[in-house]
This record gives structure tokens, sequence and C-alpha cells, in this order.
């Protein structure tokens, strides 16, 4: 597998992420996480995991998004933001889409189950993506 499916895939999984199902998006784990791993870093990890199908915005446009169906989420969206909760995020991140019904072709990131506090920032990076 080249680079580049490697990172179309690992964005995939950024792609499950956010065709999940709703929930309270109340949740404070991510922010009191994103104080603890620098907004940087999350980005930094958005970058490498998710960029390739969500754009550098979160908007679901990114080099990779042209070829995909379903199309990534676009994290942008403030209904999306409101429907899902973190923990949902935060599953869908570390099983990917097939374990929680959504495309197979977004891919478990299960290393980050072991760094919950860079986890819980990429949540916050992306609930910081949302328009007002």
């Amino acid at each position: 597998m080249n680079t580049s499916t490697i990172r179309l895939l690992t964005c995939l999984a950024s792609l499950v992420l956010v065709a999940c199902d709703g929930g309270d998006s109340g949740d404070s784990a991510a922010s009191t996480a994103f104080a603890k791993v620098s907004r940087a870093e999350a980005q930094q990890q958005f970058k490498t995991l998710c960029f390739a199908c969500h754009g550098e915005f979160g908007r679901g446009d990114g080099p990779g998004a042209a070829a995909l169906d379903p199309k990534p989420r676009n994290f942008a969206d403030p209904k999306w933001q409101a429907s899902v909760t973190d923990e949902h995020i935060k599953s869908v991140i570390l099983r990917g889409g097939a374990a929680v019904g959504k495309s197979p072709l977004m891919p478990a990131q299960p290393q980050l189950k072991s760094q919950p506090d860079l986890l819980a920032a990429i949540v916050g990076y992306v609930r910081s993506l949302k328009q007002q």
C-alpha cells in the first residue's frame, strides 16, 4: 500500500467519525484535554490523520474527497456538531466506520487509545471547526 492510499484510508477514518448517530454535544472532556495537549499538536494530528478527506478546515473537501462515496463529513456544520457527543466521535476515531455502522473506508485509529489526552484534544479540535 502506498503512502497516498494510507493517507486516504486514514482520512476516511475521520469521515465515519462525522457520519455518526446523534446525541448531546455537551461533553467537556475534550475541552479539558485540549488544554493539556496543545492546539498545535491536535491540529498536526488532524492534518496527518484527517486532512486528505476532510480538508484543511474540516469541511469534507480534502484532496481525496472527490473519489469518496459517501462524501466526508463537514465538521463545520453546526447541526452535525450539535447532534454528536464527544464520546461518539472518540468511538468512531478509535474503532473506525464499520464498527459503528458507517463507511468501512473510514479506518480505525486504535493507537490513540493509549493517548487519551491527544484523542480528546483531536475531538476538541474537531469541535473548534464549527462555524458560528
